[in-house]
């Protein structure tokens, strides 16, 4: 079954183009061009990714808003920004509201597409599991199951996104050991900046410890990276 995807694009040209791009790759594509007209359809079924522009017509950040609104109902959904936007404010702003990438318009489809099937593969690998004992990995009080895509700690559940729960489970699968940002992205098999990388592990670090607020499980090795440290 094609994976389905929703664009959210106001330009329709360049709305026509994502479209025709994807539906060539075998992907079922379904376009919007603002966040009213997406969050109608989105909100009683979700896609399997969405793709969205920030500046939304005559709505600034509207892209942002749907992104909430997407993260409302699902903190699973893989979503990626696809925006002229470059500061490295708007960026981080996107990462922080649950954002797994962040993509600026002047990438080319072929990149485009190849990045959407690495997000696809990983999610994948994550879920393709073999014996029921390989689904968790159990680190004191957290537990990943890579069948479900869930991070508990203390048995809550923490809503991370595809992305952080790849990075979460990059560095608890060897405690103790640092993991270098690059390693870290070759392990999510995702292309991030250092800036980007640095901010998603704060997220991820904000996540747990509105748990716990003593988490300190995640500790920085200060010019390598970073590693997990067993409580």
């Amino acid at each position: 079954m094609s994976k389905k995807i929703a664009i959210v694009e106001d330009e329709p040209e360049i709305l026509a183009n994502y479209v025709a791009a994807f539906t060539r790759n075998g992907y079922e594509v379904s376009g919007y061009e603002s966040r009213t007209a997406a969050w109608a359809v989105l909100q009683d079924q979700l896609p399997d990714l969405a793709i969205i522009d920030i500046n939304l017509g005559e709505e600034i950040e509207g892209g942002f808003d749907l992104c909430r609104q997407l993260r409302g109902l699902s903190s699973e959904l893989p979503i990626i920004f696809l925006t002229a936007r470059d500061s490295e404010l708007d960026t981080i702003s996107g990462l922080r509201l649950g954002a797994d990438d962040y993509l600026t318009k002047d990438i080319s489809l072929d990149h485009l597409i190849v990045r959407v099937t690495a997000l696809f593969r990983r999610i994948n690998a994550i879920k393709k599991t073999t014996q029921e004992k390989e689904h968790l990995i159990a680190r004191g009080p957290l537990v990943l199951d890579q069948e479900r895509i869930q991070a508990t700690w203390k048995e809550t559940v923490v809503t991370l996104t595809v992305t952080e729960f790849w990075l979460v489970h990059a560095l608890a699968r060897f405690p103790g050991h640092v993991k270098s940002r690059q390693q870290l992205m070759d392990a999510a098999n995702v292309v991030l900046d250092d800036n980007t990388i640095t901010s998603h592990i704060k997220r991820i670090r904000k996540k747990f410890q509105s748990i716990d607020s003593e988490f300190s499980g995640i500790e920085t090795a200060y010019g390598m990276g970073y590693r997990w440290i067993d409580p």
